[in-house]
């Protein structure tokens, strides 16, 4: 017989493991058996490899009753449907167990009570409006607290008197023995056992009594401690209210100096003497000027309601202003198209040729601890680590650089344009719009296979199509190229680099996007800015993206800076809020743009601007005098039910679904993805790791070939899966190597960078239905 495995029980008893034997019937007797106590509930398992899977019975302690039969033996009975009859190795093995059961059933009937009452207390009254989610989050975690120093204290008295019963037991018993004569040695051994007993008696009693002293002190000041954290809390509430209401003093107080304030450079330059009327004759023009708040500090520039005669359509009035700012009478009609700018009937959308779908599998509800897997992957490049489906959303990355056309209507009417200053407020519309459906999508997209493509044939609906294919798989890369019947091309190169910080993930997208128009043959580039995701660890996950970009016309040296200014919890101004000025190659300005990438953007034309007074930091602020903003772009309604379907837009919910003629290595045929969509998760795991697999063995295979080509030795080939971020003569065979089948690399002329370009041939091959050249990557 063996000691049990599991250590003497702490006085709360959560859990107790260890070998007993049980009584099984009159051929076989006591077996040995495997129990476990935990939460009330007493089971057992022929052995300790059963317990992930097989129990053999369980008996509930709370309406169970418990015997001790002799100095072994102990019984457990529920009342007549379950009875155990159990033997333990030894005395001190028996009275480990019966302590721990009683423990066990003292907690369990516990419990049982608060359960049973739970149902007749007042539910607790929601916390007040000046209340967050953090004095939530305290006062849950001070009542859970409260509670577990209940459950100890629950315990000790149990203990308490457990001591008392089985004190009491033991002083009968060698009481019983003192009437018992058996001879004078025997009877002074009796005395010397009497004695010990007498002296657990009294330390017995003396632990009892300070037991219930800390009992009664602990009881007294537990609900003046919760009364004392109410108050601090609520104290903390209060606080937070008042600093709210000093920061919209604050803001009030800041918007109306700094109104003031630009009256001086009214009085010294007439241009400007509109601000004075503004402020103080605001009845005639209400309806047309509008006043726009001061920014932040960075943004280093601020806007004000232009003089009501830049409104006014006389012919006078438009030949006096073209004299004074030198802005042209064609420009001025671009003005009056900006914001509605019709389509033509040439432009107008055809009916779509086939009903594309609305709706996908709901995501299934499958839990999973995020930090078992995140925690080993603090600042490592997260391209290189595998992630189960469950980080995942049913598209590859190709995808969703595919969802950056969901606003291509931006480019249909920049290619209508005739100023290429009104053309670029719509390219810079068109680059916050790509970020407005990452706002709720917290999912990771695939990582695309070698040589994997995705086409997105829109041209009969709406008058574009695209291809993209991953033409790097270390570092991971893809190119992208789109054109459009309207006159516009796309094209893109978009390299991840991505850490885990612990607390967030940095998403930083590398390489450039460039847009041409075929009518004025303005070229176009910028980069995009980073993504952060927040709360890995705890909280719920959330998006941000932060960051600057300059989309810059190359042929006739317009910009357009953007600014993503981060989420801050202290900042005054809107969450996702974007700012940006359209200067020409002088660097003059001729349209403010502001809005949200999550939601929309404005634009409003510049008819002044003039040097401000310093801001912080001595930075000094532009003073930008405009015409009323007018809607840009605003973001499309999420299709109902998109909280269950990952979040995705009406594009993204057709990106996967099936389509005839398209390549072999087309993303709509990647098993994983649709096993994961199909909510068959666990086989998608098992078909990912596969295709993982096979994809490092090709891999092994031509870095082979190459270092044969190269006459390289062939003990450089152990490792080679992340040799490339070494100093490693291999470097340039892992990058190289590979020759994409619908993209070549080439410098630009305009710009002068390098990057993967379309080369033609896939629609060709598409309409023929030869796919020979595309590789077996399934």
């Amino acid at each position: 017989m063996s000691e049990p495995k599991a250590p003497t029980p702490t006085p709360a008893g959560d859990t107790y493991k260890g070998w007993l034997f049980k009584w099984t019937n009159y051929i076989k007797g006591y077996q040995r058996r495997w129990f476990v106590l935990s939460n009330g509930l007493l089971s057992y398992y022929r052995t300790q490899a059963e317990m992930g899977h097989t129990c053999r019975g369980t008996i509930n302690l709370a309406t169970a009753n418990i015997a001790v039969e002799d100095s072994c033996n102990f019984v457990i009975s529920n009342g007549g449907a379950q009875t155990y009859h159990l033997k333990a190795s030894s005395e001190v093995e028996r009275q480990r167990w019966i302590t721990a059961l009683e423990l066990a059933k003292a907690k369990a009937v516990r419990n049982q009570a608060e359960s049973d009452d739970s149902g007749d207390e007042c539910p607790t009254s929601p916390p007040t409006s000046g209340q967050g989610g953090g004095a939530r989050n305290s006062n849950s975690e001070v009542q859970s607290t409260l509670r577990t120093l209940g459950s100890k204290v629950e315990d000790l008295s149990t203990c308490n008197d457990l001591i008392a019963k089985h004190g009491s037991a033991l002083q009968r018993s060698l009481s019983e023995l003192e009437g018992v004569r058996l001879g004078g040695d025997t009877d002074g051994k009796i005395r010397q056992v009497t004695e010990r007993a007498t002296l657990f008696r009294i330390t017995s009693n003396a632990m009892i009594n300070a037991c219930r002293d800390f009992l009664a002190l602990a009881q007294a000041h537990s609900k003046r401690w919760q009364k004392a954290l109410h108050s601090e809390r609520d104290q903390r509430i209060r606080l937070e209210e008042t600093l709210e209401q000093l920061a919209k003093q604050h803001n009030h107080l800041e918007r109306a100096f700094r109104g003031a304030t630009v009256l001086p450079l009214s009085q010294s330059n007439p241009a400007l003497n509109s601000l004075g009327s503004a402020k103080g004759d605001a009845s005639d023009e209400d309806d047309e000027n509008e006043f726009f708040d001061a920014m932040e500090d960075p943004a280093g520039f601020i806007t004000v309601p232009a003089d009501p005669k830049y409104h006014r359509r006389s012919g006078s009035n438009i030949s006096g202003l073209s004299a004074e700012t030198g802005i042209d009478d064609q420009s001025l009609c671009d003005e009056q198209s900006l914001g509605s700018n019709p389509e033509s009937p040439q432009s107008l959308e055809v009916e779509p040729v086939r009903k594309r779908r609305t709706k996908i599998p709901d995501k299934p509800n499958y839990s999973l601890n995020l930090w078992s897997i995140m925690k080993n992957c603090i600042g490592k490049e997260l391209s290189k680590i595998p992630m189960p489906v469950n980080f995942n959303e049913p598209i590859s990355m190709l995808q969703r650089l595919s969802e950056d056309l969901e606003y291509y209507e931006l480019l249909d009417k920049a290619a209508k344009c005739q100023s290429s200053l009104e053309q670029l407020c719509y390219v810079a519309a068109f680059t916050v719009s790509s970020y407005s459906t990452t706002v709720h999508r917290t999912g990771k997209p695939f990582n695309p296979l070698l040589g994997e493509t995705y086409e997105l044939d829109r041209l009969r609906e709406s008058g574009y199509r695209s291809l993209c294919e991953q033409v790097s798989h270390h570092p991971p890369a893809a190119a992208h190229h789109a054109i459009s019947e309207r006159g516009w091309t796309l094209r893109q190169e978009i390299s991840l680099a991505s850490k885990f910080r612990g607390k967030y993930l940095s998403i930083m997208p590398l390489g450039s996007i460039q847009c041409v128009f075929e009518k004025s043959n303005n070229h176009y580039s910028w980069k995009k800015v980073t993504t952060t995701v927040h709360n890995i660890i705890v909280g719920k996950l959330w998006i941000d993206q932060s960051g600057e970009i300059d989309v810059v016309n190359h042929r006739t040296g317009d910009c357009c800076h953007l600014k993503f200014a981060p989420y801050s919890y202290f900042s005054r101004d809107v969450a996702r809020k974007v700012t940006g000025v359209v200067t020409d190659k002088e660097g003059k300005a001729h349209y403010v743009l502001s809005g949200t990438w999550d939601e929309k953007m404005e634009f409003s034309r510049v008819m002044q601007s003039n040097k401000g007074e310093n801001g912080t930091e001595g930075k000094q602020k532009t003073v930008y005098q405009t015409l009323k903003a007018k809607e840009l772009w605003k973001k499309n309604p999420l299709p109902e039910g998109a909280e269950t379907m990952y979040y995705f837009s009406s594009l993204a919910l057709t990106l996967n679904e099936s389509e005839e003629g398209v390549a072999p290595t087309d993303s709509r045929r990647r098993p994983d993805q649709q096993l994961m969509e199909a909510g068959r998760w666990d086989e998608a795991n098992a078909e990912k790791q596969r295709l993982e697999e096979k994809q490092r063995s090709v891999r092994r295979e031509r870095e082979r070939e190459a270092q044969r080509a190269a006459n390289l030795p062939e003990e450089g080939a152990e490792g080679v899966e992340d040799s490339f971020i070494t100093d490693s003569p291999l470097k340039s065979v892992h990058q190289d190597n590979y020759e994409a089948m619908w993209f070549e690399r080439t410098e630009d002329v305009i710009t002068g960078e390098s990057m993967h370009v379309y080369k033609g041939g896939y629609w060709e091959a598409k309409d023929h239905g030869n796919w020979d050249m595309c590789p077996d990557i399934y």
